[in-house]
């Protein structure tokens, strides 16, 4: 299974993205709150459609704050420009095996 980040997504949905589409055909996409929460707040042509899509999708487990945090200390992560996002992505991932990012 893979975590599609927001920023392939938002290509995907302005210009097609070739690999996506063949991993949702396949049926090999999750997705976390974040994602698309950050979806959310931004302009969407078929907002509703689209939304609703994303919801259907099946989703990663939520990594706890703590869990975080423990991320970003095990694999080095501090001052590599990663956000907190990112952060919980990456975290979820690990959780949630076998997903990749």
């Amino acid at each position: 299974m893979v975590l599609v980040d927001t920023s392939v997504w938002i290509d995907h949905l302005r210009v097609g993205h070739p690999n996506l589409v063949s991993l949702l055909n396949r049926n090999e996409v999750v997705i976390h709150p974040f994602v698309i929460g950050e979806l959310a707040c931004g302009n969407l042509k078929n907002r509703i459609e689209v939304l609703s899509m994303l919801q259907d999708l099946p989703k990663v487990s939520s990594a706890t704050d703590a869990e975080v945090l423990c991320c970003i200390e095990q694999h080095q992560l501090m001052g590599r420009g990663i956000g907190h996002i990112d952060a919980h992505l990456m975290a979820a991932t690990a959780l949630t095996s076998p997903t990749r990012l």
